[in-house]
């Protein structure tokens, strides 16, 4: 009979990368990052109870925060009691459906072989003969998050997974996965993996990432110079549906930016709606500069970052030698062939620093260039 993990089959290059991670022993720690709908729980906890079936590892924990959705507050089983456990285990439920019957989850849990539990468990002791999975580490605190570390007992290993883009607390800068992902770059026997959307394999999941991205963009408090761009939109163009605005004129000032071709403003249309903006012939988009006095581009919102960066960088034949754009951990990483890497960065960094400010002020996200090779 095989077990769950031998029934896993990589989607993508990410999940292949965290299957071979998982499978190498040599890795005590596998820390695993990227947004929702990419595998990460699914894979980890079919290695971990797969583990326990064929009696490599006494036990599989689990340990994840639950969180009260809305109102952000971390929920204990001090709080919830037996519901809690209820409520941790359903997850286990609803992640393996297709590859564990519920009956199976349950007698593994009934054999302490497999525990759901908060992180609170996992404070002040030491697991021998033990996989750790700490799922969430976005919505642990980073004191926790490291103490963690020190848990891993003889023959044990620790798997940490986390969403630090889209699941990030609202007003957290560092959270615990952000961290941890930092901490495990450099850790010996430790690995990560990074997924990104192309590792979006849940059906509805790349759906509800651009929503979430173009919620997190219509919720910016616009900027009196924003508004007066929205407020022409509006007018000149009434049946366009526009997310917002980004002016980023003193920003190019900063890093004394004088291409002629980087806009000052950036207009995010919705999905379908960039032409309504422009208008036929352009003659929308050239009333709204020519009343607001600023140099305007639009993109439509998509996940296709390359678009926006096309539109905002100063080298305009810049786009043939990106390779690729897509999360890394907290950031977005831009791959750039070495022939083109020099006019991607700019003088001092200035051009990826440009749109390293741009994006943190649309959708709370970094940029980093990569060198690719050629």
């Amino acid at each position: 009979m095989s077990t769950p993990f031998e029934k896993i089959k990589p989607m993508s290059i990410g999940q292949e990368r965290l299957i071979n991670a998982l499978r190498d022993t040599r890795n005590e720690i596998v820390g695993v990052f990227g947004p929702t709908g990419t595998g990460k729980s699914l894979i980890s906890c079919a290695y971990g109870i797969s583990m326990v079936m064929t009696e490599q590892y006494k036990r599989f924990i689990i340990a994840r925060p639950v969180v009260d959705v809305a109102t952000g507050e971390a929920l204990t089983p001090e709080k919830l009691g037996d519901l809690y456990y209820k409520v941790a285990a359903e997850y286990l439920y609803d992640i393996l459906e297709g590859f564990m019957s519920k009956e199976e989850i349950e007698k593994l849990i009934r054999s302490g072989k497999v525990i759901v539990t908060d992180v609170s468990y996992l404070r002040g002791r030491t697991f021998d003969d033990s996989i750790i999975f700490l799922d969430d580490s976005q919505n642990v605190q980073p004191e926790s998050a490291a103490e963690i570390l020190m848990r891993i007992g003889r023959n044990s290993r620790l798997i940490i997974a986390g969403d630090p883009v889209l699941q990030r607390p609202l007003g957290v800068e560092r959270d615990g996965a952000t961290l941890l992902r930092e901490v495990l770059l450099n850790e010996e026997n430790a690995v990560v993996v990074d997924l990104g959307l192309k590792d979006i394999v849940r059906p509805g999941a790349k759906r509800g990432v651009k929503v979430i991205f173009e919620l997190r963009m219509r919720k910016r408090e616009l900027s009196e110079s924003e508004k007066q761009i929205l407020d022409l939109i509006r007018i000149n163009a009434p049946d366009a549906d526009v997310v917002t605005v980004i002016e980023f004129k003193a920003e190019k000032e900063a890093l004394d930016i004088r291409a002629e071709n980087v806009p000052d403003a950036l207009i995010i249309a919705k999905e379908g709606h960039l032409g309504r903006v422009v208008g036929r012939g352009g003659e929308r988009i050239r009333t709204v500069e020519n009343e607001s006095g600023l140099r305007l581009r639009v993109v439509e919102m998509t996940l296709d970052f390359k678009n926006w960066i096309r539109a905002i960088h100063p080298v305009s034949w810049i786009a043939k030698h990106i390779v690729d754009v897509d999360f890394a951990g907290p950031e977005l990483a831009v791959s750039v062939r070495r022939s083109g890497f020099p006019a991607f960065v700019g003088q001092r960094g200035a051009y990826v620093r440009l749109l390293d400010r741009i994006f943190r002020r649309l959708i709370n996200v970094g940029v980093r260039a990569l060198e690719a090779e050629e």
